[in-house]
């Protein structure tokens, strides 16, 4: 069995002409990574009957998109820290979309909720109910400074659209400034401030005015030109000229509404000390709001409750999900401070299930688990011994260019000249296979950056696995390629 003969029904590989039009568009999905010849034959060498006929059947019925379809593989069973296929095979995951923090199918979770369904399914949302009430309660508690009105929607994109209209509504005001390759969701308003361009470009048309965009903060590879020593800034030279830029624009456009970021990103890449102090007093300055994007950062992923805790600034809205669900639900929610509550009059949200009360029960649980576990000194303790490790690595490995991350947001930067930076995509890519062959799960990030996302529960033991796997794939690749490792 080739592939060839496979992928024509697992994703069309013809464009698509409109009618009326006369104009060709691209499927979505059309020569990304989901089609490489590498991800073709992984999956011929890989797959059974099985398999194969359910991934068909997923191709046959849901749209096709790009870095969706056609999936990798399939899933029977999600359980702690693993994933396994329907051939038997677990995976240790490192990716997890980031919203396993507690693991898949946390026991304290799954018996909430089961009485949670008992006791209360559903609640329109015009009548208020308890759990509802005491998880915005607690969020209230665990934001960072006085964040501590909320508004709970079904997930993050949504939860964004939120904060722009929370932003318009209270400074009269439609502008924003976001960061090129940061991902914010996939509704207009989202993709629009959004900077990845398969997400905003295209068949989709006109976005939101006003959404002005500026390069972001990757040290090591400064979009404005300045050398870093081993991935960290040389703060003597460069100024923080990224954070300058920000102010900049906020000066020269004059009526920004808000700045929307992600504190750290999750590709991943850590702010540069002192960068958010200085964009947090230009939005002071200007009269911006500043808007933090901690989806798939917060509730303890970079080893503090918050990712902008490492900074010690606080934002007007914080906006959190993925792993507020616990890994079950979809739930996402928008904290701002008691001045930001401007929406009395209009309906930002008013969501069918904005306060179903088994959604907000799993989010209250989630939180409570990590508390009650340490999750979050966890992720702190085990995200630094990666960290050494990887740094280990890198220095035995010319193909390891940068190795950076805090907490369980980790990740290496493949390339195959370390002066040149040049990326190493073929090779992030092989090593990305030889892992899963191995038993672990991950994603690229960038095209050649090992993007490590575990659940905050890993074990010393899980992580030993993990990182002993990436070493012996990473060593049998550069032998394969002739690389100097």
């Amino acid at each position: 069995m080739v592939w060839v003969a496979r992928v024509v029904s697992v994703v069309s590989v013809v464009s698509v002409k409109s009618v009326k039009s006369g104009i060709t568009t691209p499927v979505p999905g059309e020569g990304d990574v989901n089609t490489s010849s590498r991800r073709k034959a992984w999956a011929n060498h890989h797959h059974d009957a099985t398999t194969w006929r359910l991934l068909e059947e997923d191709a046959r019925h849901f749209l096709h998109q790009s870095v969706s379809s056609p999936c990798l593989s399939t899933i029977v069973r999600a359980e702690g820290a693993y994933i396994e296929d329907s051939q038997g095979k677990r995976y240790l995951d490192f990716h997890g979309n980031n919203v396993h923090h507690i693991g898949y199918g946390h026991p304290r979770l799954k018996a909430a909720i089961t009485r949670q369904m008992d006791q209360l399914p559903f609640a329109p949302r015009r009548f208020a109910c308890e759990p509802a009430t005491s998880l915005a309660r607690k969020l209230g508690e665990i934001a960072p400074g006085s964040l501590s009105k909320v508004l709970l929607t079904t997930g993050g994109s949504s939860a964004i659209e939120v904060a722009l209209k929370i932003a318009r509504a209270a400074t009269g005001r439609h502008k924003t400034i976001s960061f090129w390759d940061a991902f914010h969701g996939a509704g207009f308003g989202a993709a629009s401030i959004g900077g990845e361009q398969m997400f905003r470009s295209h068949a989709i048309g006109p976005l939101l005015t006003g959404t002005q965009h500026v390069a972001p903060f990757a040290c090591y590879r400064c979009p404005y030109g300045y050398p870093d020593l081993n991935g960290q800034p040389q703060l003597e030279l460069c100024k923080l000229t990224c954070a300058s830029f920000v102010r900049y624009v906020l000066e020269k456009e004059g009526d920004v509404a808000a700045v929307i970021a992600e504190p750290a990103r999750a590709v991943p890449y850590i702010p540069p000390p002192g960068f958010w102090t200085e964009v947090r007093k230009a939005c002071n300055d200007f009269g911006a709001l500043l808007v933090f994007d901690e989806i798939p950062t917060g509730l303890g992923k970079t080893g503090r409750l918050f990712a902008c805790d490492h900074d010690e600034v606080v934002p007007d809205i914080l906006v959190m999900g993925k792993a507020l669900g616990g890994g079950i639900l979809p739930l996402a929610a928008v904290i701002t401070t008691p001045e930001l509550d401007v929406g009395g009059d209009y309906a930002f949200g008013h969501y069918t299930h904005e306060k179903n009360p088994v959604s907000a029960m799993a989010g209250l649980t989630t939180i409570q688990v990590i508390e009650d576990e340490g999750l979050v000194a966890n992720a702190a303790r085990l995200g630094e011994k990666a960290l050494q490790r990887l740094r280990d690595i890198q220095s035995r490995f010319t193909v390891v260019g940068d190795v950076r991350g805090r907490g369980m947001l980790f990740g290496m930067e493949l390339v195959t000249d370390p002066l040149a930076k040049t990326p190493a995509e073929d090779l992030a890519e092989a090593v990305m296979y030889r892992c899963l062959d191995k038993g672990l799960s991950f994603k690229l990030s960038l095209g050649n950056t090992l993007t490590f996302t575990p659940p905050l529960i890993l074990t010393d033991e899980q992580l030993d696995f993990a990182l002993a796997v990436i070493e012996e794939s990473l060593a049998e690749e550069c032998r394969l390629a002739g690389l100097d490792g």
